[in-house]
């Protein structure tokens, strides 16, 4: 059996603004942007919700990140967990830091630790926390 685990962000209205945001930062590629005025005629909708997205899908690499906004009056503040990245290389770790957490706010610096080359905490300008780790070669 093949398992995989995908973060899938919850936003309120800024979903398409986020992964736009996302896209340019960890250098990947939107494949999929759906609102909710491309769903079938009977998925409820009004005029105010009709350009709220259903489901975004941001590949980096092989690796795949997912979103939508969620339903109107139903978003909350994400809390309990983050969206933890692990990054080959010290120098791309603190590029990719420095660009995601522009306009949020940062927790930890991204620096040296006992386990890691480097690695930082920030919740970034949308709300959604992160960790950014580029472990320790072994040897």
């Amino acid at each position: 059996m093949t398992t995989e685990f995908v973060p899938y962000l919850a936003f309120d209205g800024e979903c398409e603004s986020a992964f736009k945001f996302y896209e340019k930062a960890l250098r990947g590629e939107i494949v999929a942007m759906l609102r909710l005025a491309d769903a079938p005629p009977d998925v409820p909708r009004t005029p105010e919700t009709a350009n709220r997205i259903m489901h975004a899908r941001l590949k980096v690499g092989d690796r795949v990140l997912m979103g939508g906004d969620a339903p109107s009056g139903l978003a909350s503040k994400p809390q309990g967990f983050c969206v933890s990245m692990q990054v080959d290389e010290p120098v791309e770790a603190e590029r990719v830091f420095a660009e995601l957490s522009a306009g949020g706010r940062v927790m930890m610096p991204i620096g040296p630790t006992f386990w890691a080359q480097r690695f930082g905490m920030f919740t970034d300008k949308f709300g959604v926390p992160w960790m950014v780790n580029c472990e320790k070669q072994p040897g």
